[in-house]
């Protein structure tokens, strides 16, 4: 009962820090603009940790979520002359929606490589179609995306800089860990579980395995394309460079550097990565060899994340705390 209790009470004392931690680091442009992009990056980490930690698979399609997000706000708020966030938002996660509906039901009916394979070949073609359709701004984007509004009721709510977008920012991120928080404890949390260990066993308990997974599938999808709605209003411009590699390991690494199903854990490893980069950069191209070689040194060495490897040393030093004193007397005989 009394670590429940502090379970309930490191979540807003976690919250509070993470929205003070840019005041707290001087509040500088470049601190709230990393606070930020690490924040839009979490979030976009979420959408694919329920697919990997929950479902089991891999999917490497989770960039085209992100993407359509990223697009349909750009597209809707330029072209489309529509100067309300709260539409554009809408309109993202119905793009996602639609989009996660055709890729799921072609892609999920494949297992382990070959669902990673396909849903990476798909985004290869969604990069390739993004680049070349003008529709889409080809090779050039989107520009001239306007500034967040989310006004509402006469309430003006709008960002023109990075510090006036991230109390934003921190309540897309707070209400994303909300989300994957009651999916994990709801009854389609624990049947994607079951379906992910032991399918024969979901089966025999009336569980419909394809159906689970096309509904993770479609609740993992808005996430992503959230995170990318808000990148498109922070960047102010969109292109085909959503759907680069970069994204996807980023992703994958937030996913697996601290744990599986670790709830701060995206949100912990996206940190990570960004202060390297924003702080302490050994270049471009280094930085993104430095994020491979971290995938690739926790997926081969560490496959239980950080986590993992603090649990056997937390035992060891629990063992030594609980360990009586014992003092040895021996006895003479009279």
């Amino acid at each position: 009962m009394e670590i429940r209790r502090l379970n309930y009470l490191a979540v807003p004392l976690v919250g509070l820090a993470v929205l003070g931690a840019p005041t707290l680091l001087g509040g500088g442009g470049s601190v709230y603009s990393a606070a930020v992009l690490i924040v839009i990056f979490a979030v976009m980490a979420y959408g694919l940790d329920v697919i990997v930690s929950d479902l089991g698979e891999v999917s490497l399609a989770h960039t085209v979520f992100f993407a359509a997000g990223s697009y349909t706000a750009a597209w809707l708020s330029t072209r489309g002359g529509i100067g309300s966030a709260w539409i554009t938002l809408a309109a993202s996660e119905l793009v996602a929606l639609g989009l996660a509906a055709v890729i799921g039901l072609v892609t999920l009916r494949l297992r382990e490589f070959v669902f990673s394979l396909v849903t990476y070949a798909l985004a290869v073609v969604a990069m390739t179609v993004a680049a070349n359709w003008s529709f889409l701004g080809g090779s050039d984007g989107i520009r001239g995306i306007p500034m967040l509004d989310l006004s509402i009721l006469g309430l003006t709510l709008t960002a023109r800089n990075d510090r006036e977008l991230w109390p934003f920012a921190f309540a897309l991120l707070a209400v994303t860990i909300y989300l994957i928080n009651r999916f994990r404890h709801s009854a389609l949390g624990a049947a994607a579980m079951m379906t992910h260990l032991n399918p024969r066993l979901a089966t025999m308990s009336g569980i419909d395995p394809a159906r689970v997974r096309l509904q993770v599938f479609l609740f993992s999808a808005p996430v992503s394309a959230a995170a990318g709605w808000l990148y498109a209003y922070q960047r102010a411009y969109v292109s085909a460079d959503l759907l680069e590699n970069y994204f996807l390991i980023l992703m994958l690494t937030a996913v697996v550097l601290i744990g599986r199903r670790q709830l701060l854990g995206p949100l912990a490893a996206t940190a990570l990565v960004l202060i390297q980069e924003k702080f302490f950069s050994l270049g471009g191209n280094v930085d993104k060899i430095v994020l491979g070689s971290v995938l690739v040194a926790i997926l081969a060495f560490f496959p239980q994340g950080l986590a993992g490897l603090a649990r056997p040393l937390m035992r060891l030093f629990k063992q030594h705390a609980r360990r009586p004193s014992t003092i040895t007397t021996q006895e003479h005989p009279k």
